[in-house]
Parts: structure tokens; C-alpha cells; sequence
């Protein structure tokens, strides 16, 4: 969406099971913000590869830096030589991946899904710290099933999503529900009718399949020497499923803003 000539380009980038239904609520106030004095930014939505109404590639080798690769593309293409960048699960290594492979066309970036790099020390980290690590641990071990199962075999479980609405239905509504900053229900921040634009999104372009091999191409696939040294805004949310301590993520993140 465009707003003013001057406004800053950004580009905003869903992860799984997402799509880019989740930022219609934003779009409007990003581009025409209704305070004057808050910036505007020309918003560009990009479904990811095999998601929605994108093409489903036909061939291997589609992962976040690929991806990201093909942002800059995109965005030029629009005339876009420079850019910020956001994202989240998915879109949080091709967020990085931007930032750390093209700081020419990067301005700086935004995610809430700040991977450091992997084996680093507990040492230095307060108790709070430690926490977050053992939490996201305790995420791997426990509740990574449906991740294993995508990155491993997701044309087994893809001909289910496209099969059954139904299983579309639970596979997606059960992560929605783990992972929203609520207490009883997702619906509690998230509207009924905006998670079935979602969901119904997957189902009528029978993307469910396509849409589950991010997991298989990009599974722990972003470079762990990767350095981000444009400015970088990093967000951690209570219900997150990995929270890396600000010490791990200096790891990665040259320049941390706030």
C-alpha cells in the first residue's frame, strides 16, 4: 500500500501458519498513520513461496536466504533500492538473512524471532536469562513434534491439509492457540473472522503441503557465523517459543537498537 512520495519502503514478512492475512489490521496505520507526526512507510506484503496465491516451487532450494534473496529483487523491481525489513517464525530468518546479506539495500531491521547463533554458554546470563534459555529448550524437546514432522516428511502430512478442512483446521488453530499472548482462547486478540481469512486462505489454494516445506528447506539452515550489522530491533513476547537472552543475541546482532 502506498502512502506519501517520501515514505520509508518496508517490507513485511508471515511466517508458518501464517500468511499475509495477518497484516491487514496494520497495513492502514503503517501507511497512513493518523498521527501526522508518526512516520508512514510504503508497505509491501509478500506471500512467501508455496504460501496463498504464490507460485509452489517446483524445485528444492527454497529457504530463507533464497527467499530473502528474492526480496531484494522483488523490491527493486518496485523501486526499492532501500528498504526496511520485519518479520516473525519464518520471517525471522529471512528478516535476518536480509539484514545480514544485503546491508547495501537494508536499512535496518525488525523481528521478533531473533535466532542466535546455536551451543553458546549459559555463562554471564541473570536468572531471567536462564529462564528464557530453559524454556526454549524445553520447547524443543517437548512441543516441536509438528516442526519435526514438516521438516521431515511434509508431503505425508501436506496431503492431510489439503485434503481435510477439518485437519487444516486443528493443525493450524492449535498453534494459534499455543503461541497468542492469551489466557483461555486465541480469539481473546485474535478475531474469528481474521484466523478463518487465514486458515480459508490455505484451503482454497491448497497450500497446505506447499506451504509446510519452509520447514524442510530452512530447518536450522541460517548461517550460525551470519552477522547482522545494520541496526536491528529485536522483540520477545511472553508466549514465544524461543527467547534468546540479549547477551546470545549480541552474538549475531552488531548494532541492537532500542
Amino acid at each position: 500500500m502506498f502512502a506519501a512520495a517520501d515514505a520509508t519502503p518496508l517490507v513485511l514478512t508471515h511466517g508458518w501458519p501464517g500468511s499475509v492475512a495477518e497484516f491487514v489490521d496494520v497495513i492502514d496505520e503503517l501507511a497512513e498513520p493518523r498521527d501526522a507526526e508518526t512516520p508512514a512507510f510504503h508497505v509491501v506484503v509478500p506471500s512467501l513461496p508455496g504460501y496463498g496465491y504464490s507460485d509452489k516451487p517446483a524445485a528444492e532450494g527454497w529457504g530463507a536466504e533464497r527467499i530473502a534473496a528474492a526480496w531484494v529483487q522483488l523490491m527493486s523491481r518496485l523501486g526499492y533500492d532501500r528498504f526496511l525489513a520485519h518479520g516473525g517464525d519464518w520471517g525471522g530468518p529471512i528478516t535476518i538473512a536480509l539484514g545480514g546479506r544485503f546491508p547495501a539495500q537494508v536499512i535496518g531491521i525488525h523481528t521478533t524471532m531473533p535466532s542466535a547463533p546455536r551451543g553458546l554458554s549459559l555463562g554471564g546470563l541473570d536468572a531471567t536469562e536462564r529462564q528464557w534459555v530453559e524454556h526454549t529448550r524445553a520447547f524443543e524437546r517437548n512441543r516441536l513434534a509438528y516442526a519435526r514432522v514438516m521438516a521431515t516428511a511434509p508431503q505425508t502430512i501436506g496431503y492431510s491439509l489439503v485434503d481435510s478442512p477439518v485437519g487444516l483446521l486443528a493443525w493450524i488453530l492449535e498453534k494459534f492457540f499455543e503461541w497468542s499472548d492469551t489466557v483461555d482462547s486465541p480469539f481473546e486478540t485474535i478475531s474469528r473472522d481474521r484466523f478463518l481469512d487465514n486458515v480459508t486462505l490455505y484451503w482454497l489454494t491448497a497450500t497446505g503441503a506447499s506451504a509446510a516445506r519452509i520447514s524442510l528447506e530452512s530447518h536450522q539452515s541460517l548461517d550460525p557465523d551470519l552477522r547482522v550489522t545494520v541496526p536491528a530491533a529485536l522483540t520477545t513476547y511472553p508466549h514465544d517459543i524461543q527467547k534468546h537472552p540479549r547477551p546470545w543475541a549480541e552474538k549475531r546482532f552488531g548494532h541492537i537498537v532500542r
